[in-house]
C-alpha cells in the first residue's frame, strides 16, 4: 500500500512536543484493541438482545428496522464533536464520555424493559462508538512510525469489531436463552467497564496544542482538500457496495430456494474472507502500496458485483461472497492509513469524525434506497448500481495524494 519513502513518517508520528515516541506507545497497543473490543462489544450485544426483545413482544420487523437504524444515527450527529474532542483532549476523555454513554444505555435498558427504553440504549450505544472509535483510531495513528506500520495497526484495529461481531451475539444469544434478556443487558452494562479498565493501560499524554488556524476551521474546510474529499467519495462507495452485498444475499438466495443455514453460511463466507484479508495486511503490509490495493479492491468488486446473481447454488454464492469480502474487507485499514496520510496532523480527529460521519449516513441511507429499486426492478440491481457507481469512483481513487514529506 505504499509506494512513499519508508522513511516517511506518519503525519501521526510527526506530532511532536508531548506525545511519546511512536514504540514507546506500541507498547499499549494490545490493551488499546482490547478496549475497542469491549466498546464494540457492547453495541452488539445490545443490538442483539434489543432485536429479539422486540419480536418476543410482538412489535414485528418494521420496528427491529427502526432500532436498528437508531445504532447509526447518533454517529452522524455526534461523530464531528468526537474529532474535535479527540484532536483537543486526546485518548482517555473522548473514550471516558463513549464509556458513559453505554453504561448509562445499558442501565436504562436494563431497568426500564420498555420499547422507548430499548429505543434510546440503542440511540447511546450508536453514539458511544462514534466518540470512542474516533479516539481510538487517532491514537492508532500515533502508535506507528513509517507508512507501513499505519496499514498494518489499522488492519488490526479492523480485526477488533469483528471479533466482537464474532463473540458478543453468541454470548448474549446463550445468555437469554438460558438466563432471560435481563443477564444479556447486565453483559452489556458490564463491557463498558471493562472498556474502561483497559483504556487506563494506555499512556496518558496531552495531545500537540490545536494551532488557533485549525480552531477556528470547521469540519467541513477539510473537504476543500482535493485527496481527502476524494479518500471519502471512494470509502463511501465501497461501504455502500458492502451495504448492497449484505442487502442482496438474503433475497436472492431466497430466489433460489437456498435455505437459512445456506444463506448464513455466504453471509459467513464474506465475514471470514474479510478477517483473513486484514490478517494478511498485517503479514504484507511492507510490500503493499495503499493506493493501488483500493483501486485494485474496487476493480475486484466490481466484477463480482455484477456477476454475482448468474452464481449457481449456494457454492457459487459463497465463493462470489468471499471474493467480494476479499476485496471490501481490504478498504478499511487502506483508508484509514490514506486518511492519516492526506490529513495535517492537529486535525486527524476531525477527519475520523468526518469519514464516521459520512460512511453512517450512507449505511442509514442506502438500505431504504435498495429496497426499492430491488422491488421496482431486480432483487440483484443494487449490486449492479454499485457496480456502475465503482466504476466512476475510479477516477477519485486515481488522484488522491498523500502529503509530501515534511
Amino acid at each position: 500500500m505504499s509506494d512513499a519513502d519508508p522513511a516517511e513518517a506518519a503525519p501521526g508520528a510527526k506530532a511532536a512536543g508531548a506525545v511519546p515516541p511512536p514504540h514507546d506507545l506500541r507498547r499499549a497497543f494490545p490493551w488499546l484493541i482490547a478496549t475497542l473490543v469491549a466498546v464494540h462489544a457492547c453495541m452488539a450485544v445490545t443490538r442483539v438482545a434489543a432485536s429479539l426483545w422486540t419480536l418476543k413482544q410482538g412489535y414485528g420487523e418494521w420496528t427491529v428496522g427502526v432500532l436498528l437504524s437508531l445504532f447509526a444515527m447518533a454517529p452522524i450527529v455526534l461523530s464531528l464533536w468526537a474529532g474535535r474532542q479527540a484532536d483537543k483532549h486526546g485518548f482517555h476523555r473522548p473514550v471516558g464520555i463513549g464509556v458513559l454513554m453505554a453504561f448509562t444505555g445499558a442501565v436504562v435498558a436494563l431497568l426500564g424493559q420498555s420499547l422507548w427504553s430499548i429505543a434510546f440504549s440503542c440511540l447511546l450505544s450508536g453514539g458511544a462508538i462514534s466518540v470512542a472509535a474516533v479516539a481510538l483510531q487517532r491514537e492508532a495513528g500515533l502508535m506507528a512510525d513509517e507508512p507501513s506500520e499505519l496499514k498494518r495497526i489499522f488492519s488490526w484495529v479492523a480485526l477488533g469489531p469483528a471479533l466482537s461481531n464474532a463473540l458478543a451475539p453468541v454470548a448474549a444469544g446463550l445468555l437469554i436463552d438460558h438466563i432471560s434478556f435481563r443477564a444479556a443487558f447486565v453483559l452489556a452494562l458490564a463491557l463498558p467497564l471493562i472498556a474502561w479498565a483497559l483504556a487506563q493501560k494506555v499512556p496518558r499524554h496531552p495531545p500537540k496544542p490545536v494551532s488557533p488556524a485549525s480552531k477556528a476551521r470547521p469540519a467541513w474546510d477539510l473537504l476543500r482538500d482535493p485527496a481527502l474529499r476524494n479518500l471519502l467519495l471512494v470509502n463511501v462507495v465501497l461501504s455502500a457496495s458492502w451495504d448492497a452485498h449484505s442487502f442482496v444475499v438474503p433475497v436472492v438466495g431466497h430466489a433460489k430456494g437456498l435455505s437459512a443455514s445456506q444463506i448464513g453460511l455466504v453471509l459467513g463466507s464474506f465475514a471470514v474472507a474479510a478477517t483473513c484479508v486484514r490478517l494478511a495486511i498485517v503479514r504484507f503490509a511492507d510490500s503493499l502500496d495503499e493506493l493501488k490495493a483500493v483501486r485494485a479492491a474496487m476493480l475486484l468488486a466490481t466484477v463480482m458485483l455484477l456477476g454475482y446473481a448468474w452464481l449457481p447454488g449456494a457454492a457459487g454464492m459463497m465463493m462470489g461472497s468471499a471474493m467480494l469480502g476479499l476485496a471490501l474487507g481490504s478498504v478499511q485499514p487502506m483508508a484509514l492509513s490514506l486518511l492519516h496520510q492526506v490529513t495535517p496532523a492537529d486535525r486527524q480527529g476531525q477527519a475520523l469524525g468526518l469519514r464516521m460521519m459520512v460512511v453512517n449516513s450512507a449505511t442509514v441511507a442506502m438500505p431504504v434506497g435498495f429496497g426499492l429499486l430491488a422491488g421496482v426492478t431486480l432483487a440483484a440491481a443494487p449490486m449492479w448500481l454499485m457496480a456502475g457507481l465503482l466504476v466512476l469512483a475510479q477516477w477519485p481513487a486515481s488522484v488522491i495524494r498523500k502529503l509530501p514529506q515534511e
